[in-house]
């Protein structure tokens, strides 16, 4: 699952001589390899997308292979909860 690629906004702006590379988000891919999907999406294409509840949208890989379906998170869902939380 593919997330932002920097912890910061703007990763050029670096302070005490940091550099883009000092802001990036090792969390920026995330691999599940052993996770379930329901029976209908045996026959799924590359190039498919589909929606994971509470995770957001997928895409069907070029690396799938029959029994092997890879799926890359194109758009993750927002996180109402987290934005009233911090607000308050």
């Amino acid at each position: 699952m593919y997330d932002r690629l920097f912890s910061v906004e703007n990763p050029e702006n670096g302070a005490d001589g940091k550099t883009f590379l000092d802001y990036m988000n090792p969390a920026s891919l995330e691999v599940l390899r052993d996770a379930q999907a329901e029976p209908g999406l045996a026959s799924a294409q590359v190039g498919d997308r589909v929606q994971f509840e509470r995770l957001g949208y997928f895409c069907v890989d070029t690396d799938s292979r029959p029994g092997a379906l890879v799926f890359n998170r194109t758009v993750s869902l927002r996180d109402t909860w987290a934005k009233i939380a911090n607000q308050k």
